[in-house]
């Protein structure tokens, strides 16, 4: 990761904070030296150093996630960045107990620290580069930061389905759908460009492996889950000056949706056209009944 610091625009003197954003939580940027601990009233401490400083953030108050709802918003962490301060008004974190056992949950992408807890439910903290550009451009300092994001969670994953095929017969093309315990995951409003405007809506960020943006992995794009559905397609075509973003492998990362965590897909490109594997996949693709998602 890199040494740059991006702080939040949090003080470390900052009282309790409830956090707008329903996900996978943002802790910090680029964070070092990284450990989490939990105790048995469900709270986390989070520790680690920003800038050689070394920082202590406590957090509790939310568990899994709700379906989409326009009556109320995500359930989301409630948190201190003084440590204790603001919640207890004292140095909490110089007493924390940590109760918290080995993490026996499932495997997580960009998974950096995770523990299970005397309740049974499941924390973690995961870091990855969500807000690198899009069509494989060189980030600034700030667009590759590597997010710490703390998740607390019961039961199953959200779900991050995928499919492979190809769009008028030249471009590779994913589509499929993001669930959460059976229901789709999105939100209701959005700005033009595809920010969520509300704590429910959910970018797919695709990851393209050795194409025309070059060697390892690039960012191609991002997009949004469509309202009322869940679903997406998205084709790998040219933007403007920018080349279609075909490679060998395809990668996928989604905030999970409450305080549940980030999951990630990973498959082959498609290959070469072939018009029997492309009346499977059309054949799919219409299964997600999104009028917004139709073979072509």
């Amino acid at each position: 990761m890199s040494r740059a610091v991006i702080l939040l625009a949090v003080a470390a003197t900052a009282a309790v904070a409830a956090q707008a954003a329903g996900a996978s939580q943002l802790i910090d940027r680029n964070a070092h030296d990284v450990s989490l601990a939990v105790n048995t009233k469900g709270e986390a401490l989070i520790t680690y150093t920003d800038g050689g400083r070394v920082r202590h953030v406590l957090a509790w108050g939310a568990v899994n996630a709700i379906a989409p709802t326009r009556s109320r918003a995500q359930v989301a962490f409630k948190l201190d960045y003084a440590g204790g301060w603001g919640k207890y008004h004292t140095d909490y974190w110089k007493t924390f107990h940590d109760a918290c056992r080995p993490y026996g949950g499932p495997a997580l992408a960009w998974f950096v620290a995770g523990c299970t807890a005397p309740d049974g439910s499941f924390w973690a903290l995961q870091a990855w580069q969500r807000e690198l550009p899009d069509y494989g451009l060189a980030p600034t300092a700030a667009q590759a930061a590597w997010e710490l994001r703390l998740s607390h969670w019961t039961g199953a994953l959200p779900v991050l389905d995928i499919s492979v095929g190809w769009a008028y017969r030249k471009f590779d093309k994913l589509f499929g759908a993001f669930t959460y315990d059976g229901q789709p995951i999105y939100g209701f409003r959005a700005t033009p460009s595809g920010s969520p405007l509300d704590t429910f809506g959910r970018n797919i960020y695709v990851d393209t492996y050795d194409s025309a943006y070059g060697s390892g992995w690039k960012r191609d794009n991002s997009f949004l889950t469509h309202t009322g559905h869940g679903s997406f397609c998205y084709g790998f075509y040219p933007h403007g000056p920018h080349p279609a973003g075909n490679g060998t492998r395809y990668r996928a990362t989604a905030e999970g949706p409450g305080v549940t965590p980030d999951v990630m897909w990973q498959g082959n490109a498609p290959g070469p056209y072939d018009p029997q594997l492309q009346a499977q996949s059309n054949q799919a693709l219409a299964a997600l009944d999104d009028p917004l998602c139709r073979p072509n």
